[in-house]
């Protein structure tokens, strides 16, 4: 007899006779003998059985925490947790006067001088853009940080940002390749996600057509 969780079937249901299933255990097996005939007990168990059936908990549990493809809120919260990315990025909030080390920095005429008040503040990701960066967390967990690889997670990550690709520039650095300029919330999560991956000791840029 095997065990078969997840069906429509109420917490006693022992399947039919020739079925050689059971969902999880007869409730009538706790009844005493002599009350086994009684059909006012039974009637009761067996309503008390369907009012407290938690199977539908289950199917629940499994779609929005167990199952990451349907996951939501907190359960794609807990899959964070597991492979180890955040679901809040630090995203800037606005442009200022910088110079070509900043990512952010625009040019004279374009943005005001850094006032050195905080730019960066919390951005909570939404719960598909969220699944997606966990998947890539996840593979990027278990590559070989080789450059088909690397490339698998970005064409993932970002499938709207035409030609994306890792350039080895052979210095012990690499380049993450895009084909359209990211906007904030991506270069965030190129930069500070850690859902791509980079050999030890390689440091990491990102470039933009």
């Amino acid at each position: 007899m095997t065990l078969e969780a997840f069906t429509s079937q109420p917490l006693g249901y022992a399947g039919g006779p020739d079925s050689g299933r059971a969902t999880f255990f007869d409730v009538r097996r706790t009844v005493l003998s002599q009350y086994a005939n009684s059909p006012v007990l039974l009637g009761l168990i067996d309503a008390l059985a369907y009012s407290i059936d938690p199977e539908a908990a289950f199917d629940d549990f499994y779609d929005t925490v167990w199952n990451v493809d349907t996951a939501i809120g907190f359960g794609l919260d807990i899959w964070g947790r597991i492979v180890g990315v955040a679901r809040s990025l630090y995203v800037s909030e606005g442009s200022f006067l910088g110079f070509s080390q900043s990512a952010d920095a625009v040019p004279f005429g374009s943005g005001p001088f850094y006032s050195a008040s905080r730019l960066t503040p919390n951005f909570s990701l939404a719960d598909d853009a969220y699944r997606q960066l966990i998947l890539a967390k996840a593979a990027a967990n278990i590559t070989d940080c080789a450059i088909p690889s690397i490339n698998a997670i970005l064409r993932a990550l970002f499938p709207g940002y035409g030609n994306v690709y890792v350039r080895d520039n052979g210095n012990m650095t690499m380049t993450y390749v895009f084909g359209a300029a990211l906007s904030k919330v991506d270069y965030a999560i190129v930069t500070q996600s850690g859902a791509l991956p980079r050999p030890a000791g390689v440091s990491v840029s990102v470039e933009t057509s």
